[in-house]
């Protein structure tokens, strides 16, 4: 089985206390849904177009949040592709992480999602390489990295998601673990094309499955592609032989830290006047009325047959989940028998 070599430093002992500071002041924080639906949707565009521009995708934040909200922009069709799918790919990680093993199917799945209408041969979409690959500078044309021999590919995964799913594993801090499984992901270099996307949704399916990022508020990938040449260095700073993973850790968990700072200063800024109030901890709901605030985040409003229509509800079912959002002061209703419609409250 694989065996990580890494050791806690102090600079690294630091960083995950401070992360677990942050996490609980973020967890106390006074957030209404349409504040989580806003932190969510922010995450999901950064890291959409931070992962991808990493491996050189020319698409603005701006277009990426173009083609998040259903619109068209001018690019070309496969950088389009790239980023559609990652977005693809983040809204499906509950569905990605059930209570069970991260299992190799889960992982060809998120690449066949990442990769689908992107190579240019389908047959390298989902599955192993079939040979040999190395990472080139694109400025240089240099092989930077090659990675294991493509025979060896299939035992190497298999023994690191043993790992992955080793009990000693799950008592590992979330971040060390999801530290650890991107950059080992990244050096296996499993497939033909998209290793680093695939390791960077290895990372947050990690986090989200150890209740970690349960609420995808944190835009990780955004801290590595504000500085690129520091992530490959990082990535690089790991010494073949010894494989000692310390110095890789620390610049993840520095990362993470970035990540869960800033949604915290926008999580207390934006629950300032409430804790003024006395109000405190956040209103908690259940997936399909987060799934209703949402739609009504996106469209100004909704609709009782559009419930009905979205999870295939009798009016009475429908009519007891706004009620109860309203009972809750989420959202309020407009207009009266036919013209009846619900908005944020």
């Amino acid at each position: 089985m694989f065996n990580p070599d890494y050791r806690i430093t102090p600079k690294l002992l630091n960083l995950l206390t401070g992360i677990a500071a942050a996490r609980e002041a973020i967890a106390n924080a006074y957030l209404v849904p349409r504040w989580e639906v806003s932190l969510r949707k922010q995450a999901l565009i950064k890291n959409a177009h931070a992962s991808t521009a990493i491996e050189g995708n020319p698409l603005t934040l701006e277009q990426v949040s173009a083609l998040a909200e259903g619109r068209d922009v001018m690019a070309q069709r496969k950088a389009k592709q790239e980023v559609l799918n990652y977005l693809e790919v983040l809204e499906k990680l509950p569905r990605l992480a059930p209570k069970a093993e991260i299992i190799e199917s889960i992982i060809l799945e998120i690449h066949r999602l990442l990769a689908k209408e992107v190579l240019d041969n389908p047959g390298d979409v989902g599955r192993y390489r079939d040979r040999q690959v190395g990472v080139v500078h694109r400025m240089t044309g240099e092989i930077v990295f090659l990675p294991p021999e493509t025979a060896d590919v299939p035992r190497l995964m298999a023994a690191f998601v043993e790992w992955l799913n080793d009990k000693s594993t799950r008592e590992l801090d979330p971040v060390i673990e999801a530290g650890i499984a991107h950059y080992e992901f990244v050096r296996i270099h499993p497939f033909i094309d998209g290793n680093g996307r695939a390791a960077r949704v290895l990372a947050a399916l990690i986090l989200y499955r150890r209740g970690f990022d349960t609420k995808r508020f944190f835009a990780l990938d955004d801290y590595y592609d504000s500085d690129r040449l520091e992530y490959y260095h990082a990535l690089q700073s790991v010494d073949p032989k010894s494989r000692d993973l310390t110095a890789w850790l620390e610049y993840f968990a520095q990362g993470v830290m970035v990540s869960v700072q800033a949604v915290r200063e926008r999580a207390l800024k934006l629950s300032a006047d409430k804790r003024k109030a006395g109000k405190r901890g956040q209103i908690a709901l259940t997936e399909r009325q987060m799934k209703i605030i949402e739609r009504i985040h996106d469209q100004g409003q909704i609709t009782n047959r559009e419930i009905r229509e979205m999870f295939d509800l009798s009016n009475r079912v429908a009519l007891d989940e706004i009620n109860k959002l309203m009972d809750l002061g989420v959202v309020r209703s407009e207009g009266q028998g036919r013209t009846t419609h619900y908005i944020l409250a």
